[in-house]
């Protein structure tokens, strides 16, 4: 399993196709923010994103998109905050503020923000 400070620094990317996310690391998701949506419940009722987790990553389903590509344009992303395995979800410096790129040929960019980037928290 790839930690996600691996997965920065080494600049790996995830894939997405239409209204799926695959993150090549593991964690517990608090936040998303995709598009004018701000998603944190993740219950199995929820109706607007199914997240499963295995061993090596991270798969998103967002149901109320058909093709995210549609509501993402390439100069927006996607927000998570986000907790990696083994860390104190309580713990709020723990909390990671990830940013998702959908680029060509199904290739996600992500990278972390910096301390200047806008962030609702």
């Amino acid at each position: 399993m790839k930690s996600l400070d691996e997965v920065i620094k080494n600049k790996l990317t995830g894939l997405y196709y239409r209204n799926r996310i695959l993150l090549p690391f593991t964690g517990y998701i608090l936040k998303i923010m995709v598009d004018d949506d701000i998603l944190t419940d993740f219950s199995i009722e929820n109706g607007k994103v199914e997240i499963n987790e295995y061993e090596e990553f991270l798969e998103l389903y967002f149901l109320e998109y058909e093709d995210l590509t549609e509501a993402i344009s390439k100069f927006e992303s996607i927000k998570l905050v986000i907790v990696e395995k083994d860390n104190d979800i309580f713990d709020f410096d723990n909390h990671r503020k990830i940013l998702l790129y959908l680029n060509q040929n199904h290739q996600l960019s992500i990278e972390e923000t910096d301390e200047d980037i806008l962030f609702i928290e």
